[in-house]
């Protein structure tokens, strides 16, 4: 489509200004905080995980390169849950037809689970780790799939690029990724007898808030007007007159 319009010359330019007009902003600035909220998740929490396994009592006492082999094997049952995340997600997104819906069967569990993982497990058991970290993979990580299922039916052709990127560039990789900063400037004043368990209770604070402030931004996320992609401008919900408000 957006190959046939350049060649035909009918192709809109994009433009960052146009992606904050009426039909367009409230998309244009929910998103970006959401795709904020999922890169402070995974940075201000998850991140963390290596830095945090060594303070374990099983890990403590073991020579470093064990340590190293520990953590990996850790990371990967994240990596292992974040791969079944997006692939519950794609399973999801053709049976739930509310967006929203589909956000939040990740979103709330994950506002709960999470921030318990660093909470206990974390600072106490290897294997409660293991699996929590798991969870945290799969619940954050779906999320990120979300907006690339999401986002294109938002904006038409033209401005499909502009508003994608403002989401996951600006929200996601400008203001999202400094929760990793957040986290370890609020381990300075959470309290835990060693370094690791001070940065657990930083990063379960961390998470906490931002699935909670994703939650509560998913209330004003529009619902896309319908499964094709908008063609013209003001195909999308987006903050458009009559469209709904938060549910």
């Amino acid at each position: 489509m957006w190959r046939d319009r350049k060649a035909a010359g009918t192709l809109a330019r994009p433009s960052l200004v146009a992606i904050f007009a009426p039909q367009y902003r409230r998309t244009t600035i929910v998103t970006a905080l959401m795709f904020a909220c999922s890169y402070g998740a995974a940075f201000g929490a998850i991140q963390h995980t290596p830095r945090i396994v060594p303070g374990l009592a099983e890990v403590r006492t073991l020579p470093r390169p064990q340590q190293e082999r520990v953590v990996s094997a850790v990371q990967s049952y994240q990596e292992v849950g974040g791969l079944l995340g997006r692939l519950a997600l794609a399973f999801l997104a053709v049976r739930i037809v509310s967006r929203r819906g589909l956000l939040r069967t990740f979103q709330v569990p994950g506002l709960i689970i999470i921030p318990l993982v660093f909470l206990f497990p974390a600072t106490t058991s290897l294997e409660g780790l293991k699996w929590g970290i798991f969870a945290a993979g799969f619940f954050t990580v779906a999320q990120f799939s979300f907006w690339g299922n999401y986002l294109p039916r938002m904006y038409p052709v033209h401005l499909r690029g502009t508003g994608e990127g403002f989401a996951a560039n600006v929200g996601g990789r400008m203001v999202g990724t400094s929760a990793a900063l957040l986290t370890t400037t609020l381990a300075n004043y959470t309290p835990g007898n060693s370094p690791s368990q001070k940065l657990a209770y930083a990063a379960a604070a961390v998470a906490a808030l931002t699935y909670g402030v994703g939650w509560i931004a998913s209330h004003w996320l529009p619902e896309p007007a319908g499964e094709a992609l908008p063609e013209h401008a003001g195909a999308a919900t987006g903050g458009r007159p009559g469209a709904r408000g938060p549910r």
